[in-house]
């Protein structure tokens, strides 16, 4: 809180200083300079220009992640990759496990789509049977609710 130097006062109305409720932003706009000041010279010092030969590495490149495979499961008993249909939750992993090398399943992501009233059981099935075939994972996708 800053003070005035006017007629009226906290201690009367003749007061020779009096409160003032407006926001002094002095130090704020201070504060403000100094980290402008702080990046503007920390920016320039953070890129490096300086060109270096690297040396050849005999170290295997990491393997990008996969793309995400789609599951659906349907309240009449319809399994999914994509838009293929399966029989059965069991058609699905042995067919997974055809598609995806076992090196890569650790790094593919299953996104799992249910029916509302798909009984939990079905989708406990779906999501052991994936486990037992080392795809470890595995999302849940829900539909966002408007309001």
């Amino acid at each position: 809180m800053g003070m005035q130097l006017g007629a009226e006062g906290a201690h009367g109305k003749n007061s020779a200083f009096s409160e003032s409720s407006d926001i002094n932003v002095t130090p704020f706009v201070d504060v403000m300079l100094v980290l402008l000041i702080i990046f503007m010279v920390a920016v320039p010092i953070a890129t490096v220009n300086v060109k270096v030969n690297f040396p050849d590495s005999n170290a295997p490149a990491e393997s990008k992640a996969a793309a995400p495979v789609w599951l659906s499961m349907t309240k009449s008993g319809g399994v999914y990759i994509g838009d293929r249909r399966f029989a059965s939750v069991d058609d699905v992993g042995a067919e997974l496990e055809k598609e995806i090398p076992e090196s890569q399943r650790d790094t593919t992501r299953l996104f799992l789509r249910g029916d509302a009233e798909l009984p939990y059981k079905q989708v406990l099935d779906m999501m052991n049977r994936l486990k037992t075939g080392g795809f470890y994972k595995i999302s849940l996708v829900g539909h966002e609710a408007v309001k």
